[in-house]
């Protein structure tokens, strides 16, 4: 029907039940269709990956649109076989060469991690009172960027398995937006042109790990604080920058057991998606496929007071962008 709007679409990796390999899938309304040649036409091999997708979206976007739209149709006996989203088994959605992480980015996390520290000094209402005066004037500055590693990141449904070296394990739920052209030294008015769409991350830390008690002048150690295997969890999907109308418009939601322990919408972000991306694009060309992480909201276990232990389970979602769930358990030594 002219005029009608768009089916709206997302786009995931999962294990195809029949050959145990990695596909990619375009899922609209539960239902997912295996991308393959014959159905999705790009240059190159032939080989239909998320990847292939991003880097040919010009290509793609009309024809995975159509194959949207047929999934509301009846279908024809030869027609394309559509599987159920429930019964497969997803992988993380993507392969990018860069993950950037950007970090106290939210201004409620920023005042609970100053009243935590007791930056300055002074009584909790009076460091809330400096740090949120302080809000306006940091936005005026430059974000807070580091480097996480591709071989950390975890399927949205994989167990977490807590290294044994510690007891301090944290979660942070965070949007994250997917690359889609390269940019390099953009402005933030261009920089959401550069997206391809986004998707979920849960940036687990090792809290004791964050800072080097034996290097103190060197600050804070990501490598190892962020970096174990598993301690990005990702996914389940990678939404179109299109189905999403503004990316401060999301609400970030994280339960631990059923309990609701993060609940914040990325309008408390101090820097925009648009603005990270332009201030991480200044030093360093962002590729195709790459992650820029936007930081998390407050209310992670640093600020409950509560590590993640053998047992729980997170629930993560972000509007629009699925749902994680997440088994913990500890480490079992050799």
């Amino acid at each position: 029907m002219a005029g009608a709007e768009p089916v709206a679409y997302s786009l995931i990796t999962f294990t195809d039940p029949n050959t145990g390999e990695p596909r990619t899938g375009l899922e609209t309304g539960g239902q997912v269709l295996p991308l393959t040649d014959a159905n999705l036409d790009l240059p190159g091999d032939g080989s239909i990956t998320m990847q292939a997708v991003i880097e040919h979206w010009d290509k793609a976007e009309p024809q995975l649109d159509l194959l949207a739209e047929q999934s509301t149709t009846e279908q024809s006996s030869d027609a394309p076989s559509w599987l159920n989203s429930e019964e497969l088994t997803v992988l993380a959605p993507l392969q990018p060469r860069q993950v950037l992480q950007a970090g106290a980015n939210y201004r409620q996390h920023v005042i609970d991690l100053a009243v935590a520290h007791r930056d300055g000094g002074g009584t909790e209402e009076e460091i809330r009172a400096r740090i949120t005066a302080t809000m306006d004037r940091r936005a005026e500055g430059t974000p807070y960027f580091f480097i996480g590693l591709p071989t950390a990141m975890a399927s949205a449904t994989e167990d977490l398995v807590l290294p044994s070296y510690s007891k301090t394990h944290d979660w942070e739920l965070e949007l994250a937006a997917v690359i889609g052209k390269r940019a390099f030294r953009v402005s933030p008015e261009e920089a959401l042109d550069h997206v391809f769409g986004y998707t979920m991350v849960n940036d687990i830390t090792t809290r004791e790990l964050v800072f080097r008690k034996d290097m103190p002048a060197i600050g804070s150690d990501w490598f190892r604080a962020k970096n174990a295997p598993g301690f990005l969890p990702t996914g389940p999907l990678v939404l179109p920058a299109k189905f999403v109308e503004d990316p401060q418009d999301l609400m970030v939601t994280l339960r631990l057991n059923g309990e609701t322990m993060q609940k914040e919408s990325t309008a408390d972000m101090i820097f925009t998606v648009a603005q990270l991306i332009s201030h991480a694009s200044q030093q360093m060309p962002l590729l195709p496929g790459d992650l820029i992480l936007t930081g998390s909201p407050s209310g992670n276990g640093a600020h409950w007071g509560r590590m993640l232990r053998d047992g729980d389970v997170m629930e993560g979602t972000i509007t629009g962008l699925g749902t994680q769930l997440v088994h913990c358990r500890d480490e079992v030594a050799p």
